[in-house]
């Protein structure tokens, strides 16, 4: 069986979450490799201290999805990648193609970066050189709207963009405990080894020297 490369893209939203835990119990088996990938955006402006900051969280935050993987009992190879990056996905694309993933699952929310590659490739699948698997709840309420006049306002999730990654939908996923593995206990290994003395036998025993 080959080996798959799957790389999972680490953010510090619930949906990216989501995502992990699809993954491993939908798509990850035995022998895969998993890839943490966490790019941080650092600008011009940012100095080294703050910068080192950044990636400190981001390599904490990607612990903690390892925890994920951890805490669901899953046999399988993991690494983390903390990268500085940009918001428009080109450093995620030159990851994914370097590590050669076989598979790029994204937790799909209103700022991911898949709209912004959208808007400059006219197929993401050929960018990454991968299968995209963007994962997404379904929408209760519309997204409020975007205040700030300088920010990108991003194609909705019904926009007439053709997305060509596949998107699945989760209605509220719900992975349920998995209890440790019993270790059988026995009692008794060999029952002939069982040596059954009558009650009072010592005292039967004691009163016959004491007479004697």
């Amino acid at each position: 069986m080959d080996v798959r490369k799957i790389v999972v893209v680490v953010e510090d939203v619930d949906i990216s979450r989501k995502a992990l835990q699809w993954s491993l119990h939908n798509l990850l088996r035995y022998g895969d490799l998993l890839t943490l990938l966490h790019v941080f955006t650092a600008t011009k402006s940012t100095n080294k201290k703050k910068a080192r900051l950044l990636r400190l969280q981001g390599y904490q935050l990607a612990l903690s999805f390892k925890e994920i993987c951890n805490s669901n009992f899953f046999n399988t190879n993991i690494e983390m990648v903390v990268t500085e990056g940009d918001q428009e996905g080109r450093k995620i694309v030159a990851m994914v193609r370097e590590i050669g993933a076989s598979v790029l699952v994204v937790g799909l929310h209103h700022e991911s970066f898949l709209y912004r590659l959208a808007l400059g490739h006219d197929n993401i699948a050929n960018s990454l050189s991968c299968r995209v698997l963007a994962i997404k709840q379904p929408e209760l309420s519309p997204p409020p709207p975007l205040r700030a006049k300088t920010r990108e306002r991003l194609p909705p999730l019904d926009s007439s963009t053709t997305m060509d990654f596949s998107q699945i939908e989760i209605s509220g996923l719900h992975v349920p405990d998995i209890p440790p593995p019993k270790i059988p206990y026995r009692i008794c290994p060999s029952p002939s080894a069982i040596i059954w003395r009558p009650r009072g036998s010592r005292k039967k025993k004691s009163r016959s020297n004491g007479g004697a």
